[in-house]
């Protein structure tokens, strides 16, 4: 006969292990690149005899890697700041107003999201060649943009479904502004889903690879265009290592996020 605590321990075990095998089957496929990345060959190998961090010096030496890199943030900051100014600024205004037709304008920004990148890439490279924006920053900054606002106001929205509008009510009643309401008792409440929709209006525009092919060549080249013809051309080992760093800051930044969180939570 069992011990009357065995089924529950039993109950928390499996959950637990099904959550570490989906974790593995996850992670252990990226993992691969990074022994790659020290393959001391000039094409995509695991290491045999020797290990090499030459890739990893090509980074920085290499010219073509530091200007996709510098292009990648110079477009993905400026799209991230447009896209976090007009979407947290669509997302209030929909909030106050509380009309089905800002309900109806909210599903139509969900558009980018829903219409496959191809077509997108196509529209944009037939209006962009008429306005001249082709292969620019700015033309790439206004497309990552737009890519990114549905989701600062799908975040934005979300967050303010669960604010009080009397909150803003009482404190024009107590003699604040519209601008001081704002900036004292709705901004506060909402930057959370701000910061989240920015993070994921950065990462849209980082990862984003469609449309950058099809709207710049040369001027501006971003990582991932870099990482396509990296791939195209020559298979360089010098994108395991990118890929390599790019793991370890995505785990650094996961891990200050959930030791920040669990202090706030003590």
């Amino acid at each position: 006969m069992s011990a009357p605590g065995s089924s529950p321990a039993r109950g928390v075990t499996l959950p637990r292990l099904v959550a570490w095998l989906a974790a593995a089957f996850l992670l252990l496929p990226l993992l691969v690149v990074i022994p790659i990345s020290l393959t001391p060959e000039r094409y995509l190998s695991l290491p045999t005899d020797s290990i090499s961090f030459r890739h990893y010096g090509s980074l920085v030496s290499d010219g073509r890697w530091t200007k996709s890199i510098l292009d990648s943030l110079i477009v993905g900051i400026g799209a991230t700041v447009l896209a976090t100014a007009l979407g947290t600024a669509f997302a209030v205004g929909a909030w106050r107003l509380g009309v089905p037709l800002a309900r109806r304008l909210r599903l139509l920004l969900l558009a980018p999201i829903i219409v496959p990148p191809i077509v997108h890439a196509i529209a944009f490279y037939r209006a962009w060649a008429t306005l001249g924006l082709l292969d620019s920053y700015l033309g790439l900054i206004l497309i990552h943009a737009m890519k990114g606002l549905p989701f600062v106001v799908l975040t934005v929205a979300g967050v303010l479904a669960n604010l009080d509008p009397r909150l803003e009510q009482a404190a024009r009643s107590l003699g604040a502004d519209a601008r001081q309401a704002m900036s004292w008792v709705v901004f506060p409440q909402i930057r959370a889903g701000i910061a989240a929709g920015a993070v994921f209006a950065f990462i849209t525009s980082w990862d984003e690879t469609i449309v950058a092919l099809f709207v710049t060549s040369r001027a501006v080249t971003t990582l991932p265009r870099r990482i396509w013809e990296g791939l195209a051309d020559n298979i360089d080992p010098a994108i395991a290592a990118l890929g390599t760093v790019m793991i370890l800051l995505t785990f650094v930044a996961v891990t200050i996020t959930t030791l920040r969180g669990g202090k706030a939570n003590a």
